[in-house]
């Protein structure tokens, strides 16, 4: 399948066009915006074939491996997914207009904050084409539109999955822009377009994080890396501790909320520690440790941890495993190490659950849980535009209603000051 160029038109032309969307689709009801997911979603499931054509002829050409080349494929069960994850933000309440504060003052002026679209977001990514459609459909369901600058190689995927959603009857022109991936221009134009975009969502790696809020004219919203924590407590139960470990760090390990790193408490350490390293070697998981851990899991193959290895991000079958002498100390190295976006305790012990629970500066903090569930859908919000891990203007999974900014309407009967 060749794919059609999708830099017919400039980035300043598809920039305006945005903007002139963002002012009809800030006017559209619930039930018009409601209307035009259900399509996309019922667009997308009967492009199936066309949407894997596409994916299958961008995977082939990718060159990717691993934790990459999974970001990037599409199956009928993914495909399946993605639509379905369409409905279910077609069928959440709707954040604009909604009244989060009113009150009358003394001279009778009334006074309500109401949540109101940011405008036109921009959102540069790597090669992940279900990210196409779960921010495309969250920018409308939350009245933005939506510039989308994806990874070359998912091109012909987020050209393929944009011509099914803009071709949905009643989608204003402009709602949905594709910018060119072939060319970091597109990068550069977007991120300077300073009264045409309101927003930019970098989600990707590290150093596209960091180029963008570098160099960026338009205010950004980062998406972070997720170098992910377990903390195994001196209490806790073996059997749940050995369920959430391989879940958080096996089911899906090339995605932001899968565990990097576990910490064991040194009183159960001789007990757990060989425990765990075995299991996660039998799950194919690689093994890196700190001097304890490789005392204590002597012959199952422990590689050396080197301190970059606390900070890196692995997104493959590996993990790095630490004792640690407290939840004080757990606690400590956590702040020092992680991205600040999920991490975990397990244990039977309420004081020490709710001391890291207050003491881990993440965005996410689970007790007796596994990280992966740092998700959009997960939460109950249907998708999202990613995970922030930074403090303003949102912070956690990205959705509906961090999608929106606030204005204030201000009801008078000919007061003058």
């Amino acid at each position: 399948m060749a794919a059609t160029p999708i830099n017919a038109a400039s980035t300043q032309h598809k920039l305006l066009r945005a903007r002139a969307a963002s002012a009809e689709l800030a006017l559209m009801s619930t039930e018009e915006k409601n209307a035009l997911l259900l399509a996309i979603s019922g667009a997308i499931e009967a492009n199936e074939k066309s949407i894997l054509d596409a994916n299958r002829e961008d995977v082939e050409n990718s060159g990717l491996e691993g934790a990459m080349r999974d970001r990037l494929l599409l199956t009928p069960l993914r495909i399946e997914e993605m639509a379905r994850g369409v409905r279910e933000v077609a069928a959440l309440p709707d954040p604009i207009g909604e009244t989060l504060a009113e009150w009358t003052k003394s001279n009778e002026l009334r006074i309500r904050k109401v949540r109101v679209p940011l405008g036109v977001v921009g959102i540069i990514y790597e090669s992940r084409p279900n990210v196409t459609v779960d921010t495309a459909v969250l920018a409308l369901k939350s009245g933005n539109a939506i510039v989308l600058r994806g990874g070359k190689e998912a091109a012909r995927s987020s050209q393929r999955l944009v011509e099914i959603m803009t071709a949905v009857p009643g989608l204003p022109e402009g709602a949905i822009e594709l910018l060119d991936s072939s060319t970091r221009l597109s990068v550069h134009e977007l991120i300077k377009a300073r009264g045409l975009v309101d927003v930019i969502i970098p989600r990707g790696g590290a150093g596209l994080i960091t180029f963008v809020t570098e160099n960026s004219a338009v205010p950004v919203i980062e998406t972070g890396a997720g170098n992910c924590h377990i903390f195994v407590d001196e209490s806790a139960d073996f059997d749940m501790a050995d369920r959430i470990v391989i879940n958080a760090k096996t089911q899906r390990p090339s995605v932001c909320n899968a565990a990097e790193k576990l910490l064991v408490h040194e009183r159960i350490a001789a007990e757990y520690v060989p425990r765990i390293v075995k299991k996660l070697v039998e799950a194919g998981v690689e093994v890196r440790g700190d001097n304890k851990s490789q005392t204590l899991a002597a012959g199952l193959h422990v590689g050396s941890a080197t301190e970059q290895d606390w900070y890196e991000e692995y997104l493959r079958l590996c993990m790095a495993v630490a004792v640690v002498e407290s939840v004080e100390d757990a606690i400590s190295h956590i702040n020092r190490y992680s991205t600040k976006h999920s991490d975990s305790i397990v244990t039977h012990d309420e004081a020490n659950a709710r001391k890291f629970m207050r003491g881990v500066d993440s965005a996410a903090v689970y007790w007796n849980a596994s990280t992966r569930f740092t998700d959009g859908a997960e939460f109950g919000f249907g998708a999202e535009m990613g995970i922030s891990t930074q403090k303003l203007h949102c912070r956690g999974p990205f959705a509906l209603a961090e999608l929106t900014s606030s204005k204030y309407e201000v009801i008078g009967t000919g007061q003058v000051r």
